[in-house]
């Protein structure tokens, strides 16, 4: 919505720009954009063939410039280049907007003492005013907090032309976020899947437990049924599994264990035998 109007703002300057056939006619032209309510791209303008011309006149070059610092430029750009022309005071307002529009675009909290010195603004009370103009305009949603004095930034309107040379270096970081991006859903599926695996495991070894207990329940009612003593419940039938296993659990320990006694008995046997035979 914002980049709509700025553009549709910027129709009438790109419809003269073909008519000013002069470089003091193109020079105009360029006070009179950046001097115009809700003109805030203007990479269009910088790029026709009249704008560009003043690159050829020494007297108008400080013109282009001028635009190039509305277009990706910043105040303190401005005002660290000599001979440029002077800014009136609308064409000094927008001038700090855009900038302001800059500054909040890399921070979501910004002080005002950086503003007024980024700014070059002479008060706390110049940099709400600011602010809160930016916010008229459509240019940023940001909240004040005087007691700290601080802007906090909610979001920034896209209304900055990109710098030469910016693209490439967009696109790079661009694919580095997509790659660092790709390598973190790699390693969440993969958790993923061994979490799945986890739990078929679990569930397998539960079936078979259930499935072993099922069977010597069956078992121990079809044994109930045989004998005449009438049908058991399931939880009777789990029960007696569970003693039926643990049984023979004990059986087979106490089988090992009567075995060992055996064994010394006969061995006693043996030992009084040749006791004997000897006397």
């Amino acid at each position: 919505m914002e980049q709509t109007k700025a553009l549709n703002a910027l129709e009438p300057f790109l419809a003269l720009s073909k008519s000013a056939t002069s470089h003091r006619a193109a020079a105009d032209l360029v006070t009179r954009a950046t001097s115009a309510p809700n003109t805030f791209l203007f990479t269009e303008l910088l790029q026709t063939p009249q704008i560009q011309a003043l690159a050829s006149s020494p007297e108008f070059t400080p013109y282009l410039t001028l635009l190039q610092i509305f277009s990706y430029g910043s105040y303190g750009t401005y005002s660290a280049t000599p001979d440029l022309p002077a800014l009136n005071d609308t064409q000094a307002l927008k001038l700090r907007q855009l900038s302001l529009v800059s500054l909040a675009s890399d921070r979501a909290s910004l002080s005002y003492d950086a503003l007024q010195r980024a700014l070059g603004l002479g008060s706390a009370r110049e940099v709400e005013e600011l602010v809160i103009a930016a916010i008229y305009a459509g240019l940023l949603h940001a909240t004040l907090d005087p007691a700290r004095e601080a802007v906090q930034v909610t979001s920034v309107a896209p209304l900055r032309d990109l710098a030469p040379g910016t693209i490439p270096d967009m696109i790079s970081a661009l694919q580095n976020w997509a790659g660092r991006c790709q390598s973190t859903l790699r390693d969440l599926e993969d958790q993923m899947n061994g979490i799945r695996a986890a739990a078929i495991a679990r569930e397998t070894e539960k079936r078979a437990s259930e499935a072993l207990f099922q069977s010597v329940a069956d078992s121990l009612g079809d044994a109930d049924k045989g004998g005449g003593g009438g049908v058991l419940s399931a939880y009777q039938r789990d029960s007696l599994a569970r003693r039926a296993l643990s049984k023979r659990a004990m059986a087979e320990s106490l089988g090992a264990e009567s075995m060992d006694l055996d064994d010394a008995s006969a061995a006693d046997d043996l030992a009084k035998r040749a006791g004997k035979r000897k006397l």
